[in-house]
This record gives C-alpha cells, sequence and structure tokens, in this order.
C-alpha cells in the first residue's frame, strides 16, 4: 500500500494593512473643511455681491487710501526684513563662532522670546519706549536730549516691535546653514593665501546667501499679516492690511471689500512662499 500524503495546512492570507495615506484622510477631511473651504468662501465673496462682479476690486484699486494702506504695509515689511537681517546675520555668525555651553547659552537666548506672548512683549515695550519709560528715562538722566524722544506710535515703534517677535525666524535657519559648512573648505582657503576677509566674502558669505535670503523672504511674509504688534506700538497712527481688514470686517463692516483685499494678501503671500522654498532648495 502506498503512503498517503496528508495535504498541508491552508496558510492564512496576510490581511492589507492600509496605505499611509490612508491614515492622513481624517486630518486632510478636517482640513478641508476648516481651512481651505472658508478660504476658497473668502475668494468667492470678493467676486459676489451677490452676483458675479469686480466692483470690489475696482473699489479696491480706486480708493487712495487702501493702496496708502497696501503700500505701507509692504514698505514696513521691507524694512523690518532688512533690519533684521542686519542684526540677524552678524548674530548668526557670532553663534557659530562660539563652542560647546556658550554656543547653547546663545541660542537660549535667542529662543527666549518663544516662550514669552506676543502681547506681553508688545505692552514691554511701551514700559522702555514710552516718554517714560527706561530708555528715555536714561536720555535725560544723561542729558543727551531735554524732551523725551517719540519712539512708540509711529513707524519706528512698530518696526522694534517686529523686529524683536521675527529676528529668531531668520537666526534660526541661517545659524543652522552656517554650522553645516566645512570648515575644511576655510582652510584650503587659508592654505592658497586667502585672507580672513577674502575668505568671508568669496567663501562663507556666497554659500550662507541662500539660506539669508529664504529668511529675508520669511520674515517679510510674516510682516504682512502683522495685527498685534502694529495696533499697540502704532496706536492707529501706522495703519496695516491687517488692521485695515479689521475696521472693514467689525466696524464698517465691508465684507466683499476686505475679502478681496485678503486674496490680493493671500496671493502675494503665496508668490512669495514659493520664491522662499525656491531659494531654501537652492541653499540646501
Amino acid at each position: 500500500m502506498s503512503a498517503t500524503t496528508v495535504p498541508a495546512p491552508a496558510t492564512a492570507l496576510p490581511r492589507r494593512r492600509p496605505g499611509a495615506g490612508a491614515y492622513a484622510l481624517p486630518l486632510l477631511a478636517v482640513m478641508l473643511v476648516a481651512f481651505n473651504l472658508p478660504i476658497l468662501a473668502m475668494l468667492a465673496q470678493s467676486f459676489l455681491s451677490p452676483h458675479p462682479t469686480v466692483a470690489h476690486w475696482a473699489e479696491l484699486v480706486q480708493t487712495p487710501m487702501y493702496l496708502r494702506v497696501l503700500g505701507n504695509t509692504f514698505w514696513l515689511a521691507a524694512i523690518t526684513a532688512a533690519v533684521c537681517g542686519l542684526l540677524g546675520y552678524p548674530l548668526a555668525f557670532w553663534i557659530r563662532t562660539l563652542s560647546g555651553r556658550a554656543q547653547l547659552i546663545a541660542l537660549t537666548l535667542v529662543l527666549m522670546p518663544f516662550w514669552i506672548s506676543v502681547l506681553v512683549r508688545t505692552y514691554a515695550w511701551i514700559v522702555v519706549l514710552g516718554n517714560g519709560g527706561l530708555v528715555n528715562r536714561a536720555l535725560l538722566g544723561l542729558g543727551l536730549v531735554e524732551a523725551p524722544v517719540s519712539f512708540l506710535y509711529n513707524t519706528l515703534g512698530v518696526t522694534i516691535g517686529t523686529t524683536n517677535v521675527l529676528l529668531p525666524f531668520l537666526v534660526l535657519p541661517l545659524l543652522a546653514a552656517m554650522l553645516k559648512l566645512d570648515d575644511r573648505l576655510f582652510q584650503a582657503a587659508a592654505t592658497l593665501g586667502a585672507s580672513q576677509r577674502a575668505i568671508f566674502w568669496r567663501v562663507f558669505f556666497p554659500l550662507t546667501l541662500p539660506a539669508f535670503a529664504a529668511g529675508i523672504l520669511l520674515v517679510f511674509i510674516l510682516t504682512l499679516g502683522f495685527y498685534v504688534t502694529p495696533a499697540i506700538l502704532g496706536g492707529g497712527r501706522v495703519p496695516m492690511i491687517a488692521n485695515m481688514l479689521d475696521v472693514l470686517i467689525n466696524l464698517m463692516p465691508r465684507w466683499e471689500l476686505a475679502a478681496a483685499i485678503s486674496t490680493l494678501l493671500l496671493v502675494t503671500t503665496l508668490g512669495l512662499f514659493a520664491l522662499y522654498r525656491a531659494i531654501g532648495a537652492r541653499g540646501a
């Protein structure tokens, strides 16, 4: 008799697990409903009142006050970006030269503003820069001025406040780019007879320029949407887009015109952000 063969037990097929994209679907649904749909509604409202029209865009272009506020916002954003660049690059370079614990302490001081509310920091500048503040009392006590200097409720005060808030956004990515550089590049340049000044301007600075430009653009973009700092330190005398939108929505109200201005700001920000990503990818 031939031996009978016992069939092997059937193995269960492995259960197919959902891909990584399936886990992200609930989050994408929330983002679509809570974020994208309101933006699309805003875009539509700028062209509907309630029928299709471009009257709100025409009013935006033809009204000097709105154009003046838009120009003032972009001008203040450019000033803030320039000041952050002038202060941030030397600061990041100096932190890079430190080592060990000193570098950690300096980095902690740069990060410290993130631990304090923007509102608290903004009101703190009133204590420091007000007519009876620390700076003016020191200037008067030293006899350098005869009357308090007007630091607040003007472009200077708003620039100081926005720079204080946004400076870390430039320093941190710029410092990260500086720390990635290989010191052997500078040693090789030195062995070829280059001076320290030539090494900085012909080797170090060009290598960090993409990260520096990306940081400048990031500061510019963030300044465009600032609300709290210009409202407090500007005292209503330094109009910006966010403050104008508050008036158009809560006081007038002109939702359609506010939607047109918001759409313009959104398109401008997206364009600048695309440029920021392109510059950042080039420097990576």
